[in-house]
């Protein structure tokens, strides 16, 4: 719900803080944002881009997340995120991962921001502690400095100079990455989008000097995934932007991720 919103989101026009009770949400300086029929609220000011998640593909994800496939990630997450009362999930699509947050920690409440409509859409749904809102992660984040007490991007984009903005004195900012095994023999028989071998260092480059890493976990869970299961993990992310083959078959492969967490310098 919107009010979960209340002092953390920012008028993308002016800077200035919404009022999430407001409607429509507006600011001091009289800028004012309608909230969709179905719950969320759109800060984007522009159509969503053509690389936003589609319908198809947040059906798909959102049946590999109830297979249970993610479900040893989302409970590091939720361990890793005990204590705070604030949490933004940065390209948080169907707003799972939040909700599951959420579930495990009762005093805490969270934005999800996606650029995807679409996944906006599910996210409003997704937990009576979440507040959904479209956005460009890449972008100036419609949110107030210094408001959260944990940043979580699970296989999103990482803004990392806003992230740090965003959060409060010593806030946390946990990071899911694939690693080189993730998904691999799907990845392999189907010739699907490969893993950078030089992501991690990527990563660490890209925090430097706002966050220092204080915490590293692989997260390794066997897959014996039904065909419905691989086409499913196919058509859920960029992949799904290209043909889909047509022979998928049922493959024994691994949920193989790295969970990073920092902290603000």
């Amino acid at each position: 719900m919107l009010d979960a919103a209340r002092g953390l989101l920012a008028c993308p026009t002016c800077g200035q803080g919404l009022d999430a009770d407001a409607r429509p949400v507006r600011c001091r300086a009289g800028h004012s944002f309608d909230v969709a029929k179905q719950g969320y609220l759109n800060l984007l000011g522009a159509p969503p881009p053509a690389h936003a998640d589609t319908s198809a593909m947040l059906d798909a994800r959102a049946r590999v997340l109830a297979s249970g496939a993610f479900d040893a990630v989302d409970a590091l997450v939720a361990r890793r995120a005990r204590g705070v009362r604030t949490v933004l999930d940065a390209g948080g699509g169907t707003g799972h991962h939040l909700a599951r947050l959420l579930d495990a920690v009762p005093t805490a409440r969270g934005v999800t921001l996606d650029v995807s409509v679409a996944a906006a859409r599910r996210a409003a749904r997704a937990h009576e502690r979440a507040a959904s809102i479209v956005a460009d992660t890449w972008g100036t984040l419609p949110l107030l400095p210094g408001r959260f007490d944990l940043v979580t991007c699970l296989f999103a984009p990482r803004n990392m100079a806003e992230f740090a903005r965003v959060l409060g004195d010593g806030g946390l900012l946990l990071v899911v990455t694939p690693d080189a095994d993730h998904l691999a023999s799907v990845r392999q028989r189907y010739g699907l989008l490969g893993i950078e071998p030089d992501k991690d260092d990527r990563l660490l480059r890209t925090a430097s000097g706002l966050f220092e890493p204080v915490g590293r976990q692989s997260v390794r869970t066997p897959l014996a995934a039904s065909a419905e299961l691989v086409g499913d993990l196919i058509a859920m992310g960029p992949n799904a932007f290209h043909t889909a083959p047509a022979d998928v078959v049922g493959l024994e492969t691994e949920l193989a991720v790295t969970v990073w967490l920092f902290r603000r310098r």
